[in-house]
């Protein structure tokens, strides 16, 4: 179960309770979900409720507790343990059993799969190349990502459709030279293509404000964690175990 899971099981509630009559707002194509502020509890939380009371002249608690009736219905089926209201209106999660492990455990059953999907099987998406560095990388992001889900997005000439970016500002300068490929590719993709992009010698800074930099750590510490792990005797449970009584880490 994750916050992308359970942001289309609010949209799902808030759709019933439309057609119940409980509520009368527009539904609403996703739904933010993250991790509790202070005060909340629970693995995940939304404030869907408080962003719909208005639209639908309710308090935004009352907008909290229908669409809570509604989660609950199909709370075990979404693997949602249960579901609480703190504050003015936020819904908490509890995930049954251990999300974490599960989500893990999928990642490494799917494998290199994870992720796509075939929603947009049959559709032909032609996209302009682009000369600019960061429109070029974004554009190369987003291919990646249509294939991902099954369309057929390919670089096309003269194709109509080309992505629209902030390029990168003119005195850069050679921004992969100076930061690293990735950090640069990094420093173009994660702000929105209207946003400039970040270019500064900030991506580089190892402290936990960095969200690259937790990254790069997590990825580190888990690379460590294994190679120590296999001196100790212990193997991955999806490769090959040449001694038995070596046992899994997962």
């Amino acid at each position: 179960m994750t916050p992308a899971d359970l942001s289309r099981t609010v949209v799902r509630a808030v759709r019933t309770a439309v057609d119940e009559g409980a509520l009368r707002v527009a539904v609403p194509e996703s739904v933010e979900v993250g991790r509790p502020r202070p005060g909340g509890q629970g693995d995940y939380a939304t404030n869907a409720a408080l962003q719909l009371a208005g639209p639908a002249g309710m308090p935004p608690r009352a907008v909290a507790e229908a669409l809570r009736e509604r989660i609950a219905r199909i709370a075990g089926a979404a693997g949602i343990r249960t579901v609480e209201i703190t504050g003015p209106g936020f819904l908490n999660f509890t995930l049954a059993g251990d999300g974490s492990a599960e989500l893990v455990r999928t990642v490494l059953a799917q494998g290199r799969g994870y992720g796509h999907g075939d929603a947009l099987a049959g559709t032909d998406v032609p996209l302009a190349p682009a000369d600019e560095p960061r429109a070029a990388v974004v554009t190369d992001a987003v291919i990646r990502l249509l294939r991902s889900q099954g369309a057929h997005a390919t670089l096309t000439p003269g194709a109509p459709e080309a992505l629209r970016v902030v390029p990168l500002p003119a005195g850069a300068g050679d921004v992969v030279a100076r930061i690293g490929a990735d950090a640069a590719r990094w420093g173009m993709l994660r702000p929105a293509a209207h946003d400039h992009p970040t270019t500064g010698d900030e991506l580089l800074i190892q402290r936990e404000s960095n969200p690259l930099f937790r990254i790069r750590y997590a990825r580190a510490r888990s690379l460590a964690l294994t190679r120590n792990a296999h001196d100790l005797g212990f193997r991955s449970s999806y490769e090959g175990i040449a001694d038995t009584t070596a046992p899994a880490l997962l």
